[in-house]
């Protein structure tokens, strides 16, 4: 997946949570499932995009 692709995916899924939230309240299941993909999404952003800064370096 290309990176512009991910990104929109997670604008996406961000958006979506934001209207689970607003509708459902925060710890309704579908913005609760909504978080977890938008988790996951982020998490493949920053495996794949995001160089790991060793951390002897801090």
């Amino acid at each position: 997946m290309i990176k512009q692709d991910l990104v929109a995916l997670i604008e996406k899924k961000r958006a979506e949570l934001i209207q689970a939230a607003i509708s459902n309240g925060l710890t309704s299941s579908v913005a609760i499932r909504y978080s977890q993909e938008l988790d996951h999404l982020l998490n493949e952003y920053n495996r794949v995009y995001i160089k790991k800064i060793p951390s002897s370096a801090c």
